[in-house]
C-alpha cells in the first residue's frame, strides 16, 4: 500500500483581509506590511541580524534552511530583491525556485490564473516570494495559500515591507536609534512604495520628522498624508531643494516610477526634478548625514557621490538586504526564535 505524505500540509491560520501582527512570533506567518511589526519585533528580527552577517562575510556553510524550498514568483522586473533573497535562502542551505517573469515563461502566459499558480508552487515549497505591479496582490496570494508564508517583495505603488525592513536598520546601524531623526525623503513620494512603508516603520518610533521633496505632481497623496500624520510623523510637503532642512540624518532619494505612468509626456515632464550631486551635499548635508537609494539608479544621484564616505546605497545598503532577509526567512521558517 502507498502512501502519499505532503509537505506542508498543515493549514495556516488565515489572516482574511487583514494583517496579521507578528507580536513575537514570526513563524509561518505571512510578511505583507510594516503594519504587521510592533517596535519589539523589528528589535527581534535585528538582534539575529549580524550573526547572518558573518555567515555572509566569511561565506560559512549553514544548514539553517537545508531541505527548504523557497519560490520566488516574480511578475515585476527586479534585480536588488530577487538577487538577495535568492542569496539569503543559499546562504542557509535552502533552494529556490525562480519564476521571471511568468507573465511570459509560465503557465500564467495561457491563462493561468493567480489562484491557481499559488496554489501550485505552495506544494512545491515552503514559502512563496511575490513581486505584483498590482496593489494588493501579495494579501491576496497570502489568503489563497493555504499551507505555507507569503512574502510581499513589492505590490504596485502599495508597499515593499522587507525593503524597509533593510532600511531601518541602515539607519539603526548608524545611530543607533530610530526615534527623533530628520528624513529627506526625494523624488516620487505619491508612487514609491520604499517610501510608504519606510515612513510606516519610522511611524512606530517617537520625534521623526519627514520632509517630502517632490514634483507637486508626485506629491504624497492626502490620505497618505492624514494617515502618517494620526500614526504620529511630522511632515513637511516642499517641492524645492532649497526648501531642505540642513544637516538631516537621512537623504533617501527614489527614482521616479515611470511604470505608474501611462502618460509618457507626464514622466518626462517630471523624470529629472531631483539630482543629488556633490554641489547639493555640499550645501546642504551635514558630516553624519547618510545618503541611501532603493535603486535602480535612473536621474537622480550623480556617481560622483558614490564615493563620499556618507553614501550607504552601494555599501552597507545594500549588503544589508541579504542580511536582514536571511534572518527574516530563518524566522518565517521557524528556524530561529
Amino acid at each position: 500500500m502507498l502512501i502519499l505524505v505532503f509537505r506542508n500540509n498543515i493549514p495556516k491560520t488565515m489572516s482574511g483581509n487583514s494583517f496579521t501582527k507578528i507580536n513575537g512570533d514570526f513563524k509561518h506567518k505571512d510578511i505583507l506590511s510594516l503594519s504587521q511589526f510592533s517596535t519589539s519585533d523589528l528589535t527581534l528580527l535585528f538582534k539575529h541580524i549580524p550573526t547572518m552577517k558573518v555567515l555572509a562575510a566569511n561565506a560559512k556553510p549553514s544548514e539553517l534552511l537545508a531541505g527548504n524550498i523557497v519560490t520566488l514568483l516574480f511578475y515585476e522586473p527586479s534585480s536588488r530583491t530577487f538577487g538577495s533573497f535568492g542569496a539569503a535562502v543559499k546562504q542557509l542551505g535552502g533552494q529556490t525556485i525562480d519564476i521571471i517573469n511568468p507573465q511570459q515563461f509560465s503557465s500564467v502566459a495561457k491563462g493561468e490564473n493567480l489562484e491557481d499558480t499559488i496554489r501550485v508552487f505552495e506544494a512545491y515549497g515552503d514559502a512563496i516570494v511575490i513581486r505584483h505591479p498590482e496593489v494588493g496582490t501579495a494579501q491576496r496570494a497570502a489568503n489563497i495559500a493555504q499551507f505555507v508564508p507569503v512574502l510581499n517583495a513589492g505590490d504596485g505603488n502599495g508597499e515593499h515591507p522587507t525593503q524597509a525592513l533593510l532600511d531601518l536598520y541602515t539607519i539603526y546601524e548608524k545611530f543607533n536609534r530610530l526615534d527623533n531623526l530628520t528624513c529627506v525623503f526625494a523624488g516620487d513620494p505619491l508612487n514609491s512604495r520604499t517610501i510608504h512603508s519606510l515612513m510606516d516603520g519610522l511611524s512606530l518610533y517617537n520625534g521623526n520628522t519627514i520632509y517630502l521633496l517632490s514634483p507637486k505632481e508626485l506629491q504624497l497623496s492626502q490620505n497618505d498624508i492624514t494617515k502618517f500624520t494620526k500614526k504620529g510623523l511630522k511632515l513637511h510637503i516642499i517641492n524645492n531643494g532649497k526648501d531642505m532642512p540642513k544637516t538631516a540624518d537621512v537623504w533617501y532619494w527614489t527614482r521616479v516610477q515611470k511604470e505608474r505612468f501611462t502618460d509618457l509626456k507626464a514622466y518626462d515632464k517630471v523624470k529629472d526634478s531631483f539630482y543629488l550631486t556633490k554641489e547639493l551635499v555640499s550645501q546642504f548635508a551635514g558630516k553624519d548625514t547618510i545618503f541611501m537609494d532603493p535603486l535602480p539608479r535612473v536621474g537622480k544621484i550623480d556617481m560622483l557621490v558614490d564615493e563620499d564616505p556618507r553614501s550607504e546605497y552601494l555599501r552597507s545598503q545594500i549588503r544589508n538586504g541579504m542580511y536582514v532577509r536571511m534572518a527574516l526567512m530563518a524566522l518565517v521558517l521557524g528556524k530561529i526564535k
